[in-house]
């Protein structure tokens, strides 16, 4: 794998912090919890041309004793607030809440009686996705700032009393620079990638657009 070249003397040392925090972030199991459009996003994800499965994150658990992260996709209604609740009592310990789209996480256009102002009013968010709705690359720089902040969750109340008299907090740096090509190589090959990416779709290479039909004619207003 490589890895043995950058261990000195094959050796690596960690605490045990960073190893459970380690262990949760690759085997977080999401919540099947898709409420209006968003859901088609979320779902697009654990396809194969986005393949969430390589954050170990390809089982989207029915039962919510089995998940650790819900992701609520959608509007949230009044009625649907204490089941909400409810499934989020369910999920055990350490748990977490992605709040994506703009509906799930202010309500959205729908400022009505039925439908609740943020989900954060029913169950406590680690991470809010704006869009309407947001794309599957969205969703998954979010999945990857929260492992981020997984990451750096302290392990026992000592240590988050530690944390918050420092004042640290995690930098919430985009995927698209945190996890840029370092080299010329790297980046020919991501510009490879996609440009095949925006073929496939029917795009321009050049500039990601959606190209006009071929052999297409203008009718004049007159006949």
């Amino acid at each position: 794998m490589g890895l043995e070249a950058k261990l000195p003397n094959g050796i690596l040392l960690a605490n045990v912090e960073k190893l459970v925090n380690w262990t949760r972030k690759t085997s977080m199991w999401p919540a099947t919890f898709g409420l209006a459009c968003c859901a088609i996003e979320m779902m697009t994800v654990g396809g194969s041309r986005y393949d969430i499965s390589r954050f170990g994150m390809e089982r989207f658990s029915a039962t919510p004793r089995q998940a650790d992260l819900m992701i609520v996709a959608g509007r949230v209604t009044n009625k649907m607030a204490p089941v909400l609740r409810q499934i989020y009592d369910q999920m055990p310990e350490p748990r977490w809440v992605l709040a994506m789209g703009v509906c799930a996480s202010s309500g959205g256009m729908f400022n009505n009686y039925a439908v609740v102002q943020g989900v954060d009013h029913v169950v406590p968010v680690d991470m809010y996705l704006p869009g309407c709705p947001p794309r599957p690359e969205m969703l998954l720089d979010a999945i990857l700032k929260l492992h981020a902040k997984v990451m750096d969750e302290p392990i026992n109340a000592k240590r988050a009393a530690l944390q918050l008299e420092r004042g640290e907090r995690t930098p919430m740096i985009p995927s698209s620079e945190k996890y840029a090509p370092k080299n010329a190589m790297q980046r020919r090959r991501a510009k490879r990638q996609q440009d095949a990416q925006r073929k496939e779709m029917g795009g321009d290479p050049k500039f990601g657009a959606l190209k006009e039909p071929s052999g297409r004619k203008e009718i004049s207003a007159g006949r």
